[in-house]
């Protein structure tokens, strides 16, 4: 993917093939000063590689991450920072000839790749569209998270749905939901729905299918007001919605109860605010998912991304062969059945750079140790940090 995002403080690039050599990433903007051991990278890696329905690449690849700039002594140091991921697969590829690719998989970016592109063989836009990829954006989210926990800022997420089996009894707090979702092999905090969503993943496997879901990736403790509503791409609806729809697979994305709230009337939607005894501006409920107006108002975050069902299938799929322009059936390449459990810290990860990156730009500095008197002196949402004239005034244009 290319440099992410515009008009940001912070952005990354990466690089690699699914079955090249290694993977890259550059991750510019971090201030100096945040403590970060390979280990908070390499926790966050394995995350990724682990769900019931993974495909068998997950059994070859042990994902660690080398950090070889912006990082001495245990901290960043305000500069790039490099990390790069070894493919274990690639000995197994490096000697061996490349049988043509010709037939294009339905879902893929075989032949919108092809296309664009000018390929003379299709595995050209498989190897780069592969969700490999996917491996350094995880990377890049885990130094993100780390710069997010110095303000006690927290990110987690869990399945909600799996092939048409959705969770009804979710822990009521968010911390629960996110540690019963890692006791979880679907990552899914409701037990029972946990279940049936690992044996409609099994029959799937028997059926020679795939399936999709639900995945709910929910930030905690955020402070009032990151983003805004001034600019079109300063809106951090619009900017973690395109976050979340550039990883692969993702077709849907919501913030809050979206679509539900879309059936609905206003009077039932809109979150109402009260004053508690403290003085403290407060929601009665949580229905917009922490966004209002392109801004964070202090209650959690709440992002609903709908993951199709993997391309990838064993049973063949009707396509056309561009070799001979004959009517032609897919070869089936190694792929998850089900990627949804897998994905969560994907879309943790794309969450916390967003965030990372709004934080930033709310701050400003180029420390840690500058930045948390910054977010201590942000305003909490209290009657005391708004001082309202209360008289009639003029636009006084001319």
């Amino acid at each position: 993917m290319g440099h992410w995002a515009l008009n940001s403080r912070l952005r990354f690039l990466t690089a690699g093939e699914s079955h090249g050599p290694l993977l890259t990433a550059i991750l510019e903007g971090m201030p100096a000063g945040l403590p970060l051991t390979p280990d908070d990278i390499d926790a966050q890696l394995l995350r990724r590689q682990q769900g019931y329905g993974s495909g068998g690449r997950m059994q070859i690849e042990r994902d660690h991450a080398r950090i070889t700039s912006g990082w001495m002594a245990g901290q960043t140091t305000g500069g790039p920072i490099s990390l790069i991921v070894e493919n274990r697969d690639w000995k197994n590829w490096a000697e061996k000839d490349i049988p043509p690719m010709t037939t294009p998989r339905p879902g893929h970016a075989d032949l919108t790749g092809t296309l664009k592109y000018g390929y003379d063989d299709l595995r050209l836009a498989l190897e780069r569209a592969s969700a490999r990829e996917t491996t350094m954006r995880v990377a890049v989210g885990a130094i993100c998270r780390q710069f997010l926990a110095q303000f006690g800022i927290v990110v987690g997420g869990y399945v909600t749905e799996i092939g048409g089996v959705v969770a009804q009894t979710l822990p009521d707090d968010y911390p629960a939901r996110f540690e019963a979702a890692e006791a979880s092999d679907v990552r899914c905090p409701d037990h029972h729905a946990a279940e049936a969503i690992r044996e409609a993943i099994r029959q799937a496997k028997v059926d020679k299918d795939t399936l999709g879901g639900v995945i709910e990736v929910v930030v905690l403790n955020l402070p009032v007001g990151l983003g805004s509503h001034v600019h079109y791409d300063r809106r951090l609806t619009g900017r973690l919605a395109a976050a979340m729809c550039s990883v692969q697979s993702i077709k849907g994305v919501e913030m809050g109860a979206a679509f539900e709230n879309a059936r609905l009337r206003g009077t039932q939607v809109h979150d109402r605010i009260t004053r508690t005894d403290d003085g403290h501006l407060a929601r009665r409920t949580n229905r917009a998912g922490g966004l209002e107006g392109g801004m964070t108002t202090g209650e959690p975050l709440v992002i609903r991304a709908a993951m199709k069902p993997i391309s990838t299938t064993l049973t063949p799929l009707e396509s056309v062969n561009l070799a001979t322009g004959q009517p032609d059936t897919t070869t089936y390449e190694r792929s998850d059945f089900c990627a949804t459990p897998r994905a969560v810290p994907i879309l943790e990860a794309m969450a916390a750079f967003v965030l990372a990156d709004a934080l930033l730009e709310k701050l400003g500095g180029d420390s840690i140790a500058e930045m948390l008197p910054r977010f201590v002196a942000l305003k909490r949402g209290t009657l005391d940090d708004i001082a309202l004239h209360n008289t009639d005034w003029r636009f006084g244009y001319e």
